[in-house]
């Protein structure tokens, strides 16, 4: 943040406001986390503030501290309009266009407050006022970190708010792996564990606890799993019928799109998730080195992200988009071949 926005945040939140707090659609570790830990700052300074989801979101990531205090759109609309109505002030964490928040962009997008954005994702639109945007960080968790920070309130952080933090930054990572893990991201994950991030106890909570049905599940996307040797390339299809024979829970399938890069040689992974009820097929990808997946989603499936990490949609059949998708890789094949 420059120091202009500094200023101004400080100037916003030295006065009594109505803050509505709003992560992405499908929140995943680090829209959560960051709006749990910010939620909880707003709080320490004095501030009247709600969160409000655009709709639900795994179990294992309601174990955070203020999850009971969160709105969720599609289930608590009225009240969840009713916050939004009154607002004075808006934060938005992880994401970067209106777009990403389903049914709650009409409400937002009537306001006439100032919006805060805090986010790491590549092309921003021009919606927010105050816009704190770095595609380098590693999470918006270490951005609202930095946010804390920059506001001087970094000895204030507590043992809620460090978890929180920490389990963005853990998720978004890849526990610590991805590329955009930098120095600066394990000194604050360190300063996280000293204000009172249990680690351990984070990282059984969100990667360590299963059903059966996500496991049996997890079977079955492997079986499912193709592999294009000539594109170091794999993918994954679940159907909607595989998907309610194993029970399927919002989350189930989180992490399942990573199992492709574990194959050696293969360099590109996608999934492909059939959801009848939204008539679309839901994707992600995922990628190593510098082949970007974020630009291939925007290019081909009305998606983006990240470079190593992306996401999109299709509006055909399973068969049909992954058909497509193999139809696709000619193009790439010399870029891949590169690795």
């Amino acid at each position: 943040m420059n120091f202009e926005d500094i200023q101004a945040i400080k100037k916003l939140i030295s006065e009594p406001q109505k803050i509505v707090v709003v992560p992405h659609k499908n929140p995943d570790g680090d829209a959560i986390g960051s709006t749990l830990a910010l939620w909880h700052y707003l709080k320490f300074r004095g501030q009247e503030a709600t969160v409000i989801v655009p709709n639900d979101y795994p179990k294992f990531l309601k174990w955070m501290a203020g999850n009971d205090q969160i709105l969720n759109f599609e289930k608590e609309n009225a009240q969840a309009k009713s916050k939004i109505e009154a607002a004075t002030l808006i934060f938005t964490l992880d994401f970067n266009h209106l777009g990403r928040i389903g049914q709650m962009e009409e409400p937002l997008s009537k306001l006439t407050v100032p919006f805060v954005m805090i986010d790491h994702h590549q092309e921003p639109s021009d919606y927010a006022e105050i816009m704190y945007s770095d595609v380098m960080m590693s999470s918006t968790c270490e951005m609202v970190y930095n946010f804390i920070e920059y506001l001087g309130d970094a000895d204030a952080i507590t043992p809620e708010m460090a978890s929180c933090m920490y389990t963005g930054i853990m998720t978004d990572t890849g526990s610590f792996k991805f590329s955009s893990t930098t120095s600066k991201t394990h000194r604050v994950a360190a300063h996280l564990i000293e204000k009172g991030a249990e680690s351990t106890k984070i990282h059984h909570r969100v990667f360590d606890t299963n059903t059966p049905g996500r496991l049996h599940l997890l079977g079955t996307a492997l079986n499912n799993m193709v592999i294009l040797e000539d594109y170091k390339t794999a993918y994954i299809t679940l159907s909607q019928e595989e998907l309610d024979a194993h029970k399927y829970q919002k989350g189930d399938t989180e992490g399942f799109v990573n199992y492709g890069l574990t194959l050696e040689g293969i360099i590109f992974a996608a999934i492909f998730i059939e959801n009848k009820e939204e008539g679309i097929i839901k994707i992600s990808f995922r990628s190593v080195g510098d082949f970007s997946v974020n630009e291939f989603a925007r290019k081909h499936f009305q998606g983006g992200g990240h470079n190593n990490a992306a996401g999109g949609k299709y509006e055909i059949s399973l068969k049909e988009t992954a058909t497509y998708f193999e139809s696709l890789l000619d193009e790439y094949k010399t870029e891949l071949a590169g690795f």
